[in-house]
């Protein structure tokens, strides 16, 4: 599955608002779908400093793990990050409305579609 693919699957969810799948390098995006009123470009960018203050916060700690998946909760959405296995750089960034959202099937279709998709 390609990026348009995987980000359109995405859109499944219940209580999708918007998706990206984000280099953690450089910030920049390399596919976004929906967003709403969230400029996913924005995002995106603020979300990297979130995975690399994590990681740094594990190497600080010497926890030798990887991150599965970062769950920032808001009051009316959630947010989940979730860096790919295959390439640890790259990581999915999903805003959900928090009233229609079902967290748990949200993560476990975030899951599903990072193991089809290929870069």
């Amino acid at each position: 599955m390609n990026v348009k693919d995987a980000l359109t699957k995405l859109n499944q969810i219940d209580g999708f608002v918007g998706a990206g799948l984000v280099d953690s390098e450089s910030g920049m995006l390399l596919g976004q779908e929906g967003g709403g009123n969230i400029n996913l470009e924005v995002a995106a960018a603020g979300n990297t400093e979130v995975v690399r203050a994590k990681r740094k916060a594990m190497a600080s700690l010497n926890i030798k793990d990887s991150i599965e998946d970062i769950l920032i909760t808001l009051g009316k959405q959630y947010h989940l990050i979730r860096p790919l296995r295959a390439r640890n750089t790259v990581f999915f960034y999903v805003a959900l409305d928090r009233s229609r959202a079902n967290l748990a099937m949200a993560r476990l279709m975030v899951a599903d579609v990072e193991k089809e998709l290929s870069l």
